[in-house]
């Protein structure tokens, strides 16, 4: 009986539950979303929200891991494919760009969400936040060693202060595309990433 009653409980995907409150926080924050938003957002019960996740923080740090996974994730991949650096480094900044031009909820980035709302006042948050931007840096490091290294990119700049100026750039298109308007955001945004690329 116990086992049967485990097992009804459990009933669902972890993966697609985790998802839908990723997208929920996504849209209106930690602090703004209520323990009915998940509910709602993920089809369980609040017992099953509890008994699987204990509470909303531990859901909240689920999600930034998921979102790390699918879309911090990606943008490593491509910095550590072959072919240009240059190349390379403008096809994650004009993907950036695309991904904000056709979200018309305008979320910006999960991650930097979450620098802005909870960083310093949650330590498990803010290890993730690091994390997640410390393994942008490092890809993009690597990449413009290598790219140095070749003579596609000038030794001007130290590889980690280019590095950090492009995780600096990214999270700066999302913030400022949060803030511009339908008529300007793309010019803006192009703008900025052309400004950036240029000082390879």
């Amino acid at each position: 009986m116990f086992q049967y009653e485990f097992m009804r409980v459990k009933e669902f995907d972890l993966e697609e539950v985790t998802e839908s409150a990723m997208d929920v926080f996504w849209r209106k924050g930690f602090a703004a979303t209520s323990i009915q938003d998940l509910v709602e957002e993920t089809g369980l019960s609040r017992s099953s929200l509890y008994s699987t996740f204990r509470n909303k923080e531990e859901l909240y740090q689920k999600a930034l891991h998921h979102y790390h996974q699918i879309k911090t994730q990606a943008n490593i991949e491509l910095l550590s494919s072959s072919g240009s650096v240059k190349d390379l480094i403008s096809q994650l900044l004009f993907q950036i760009i695309e991904d904000e031009l056709i979200d018309s909820q305008h979320r910006g980035c999960l991650i930097a969400n979450a620098s802005l709302e909870l960083a310093g006042q949650d330590e498990k948050i803010s290890k993730t936040i690091i994390y997640n931007f410390e393994r942008l840096k490092k890809a993009l490091e690597k990449l413009i060693v290598r790219g140095q290294e070749s003579g596609e990119i000038s030794t001007h700049h130290s590889p980690l202060a280019l590095a950090l100026f492009f995780v600096n750039t990214i999270q700066g298109i999302r913030v400022l595309s949060k803030g511009c308007s339908e008529e300007t955001r793309q010019e803006y945004l192009t703008n900025v990433a052309k400004v950036a690329l240029n000082t390879l």
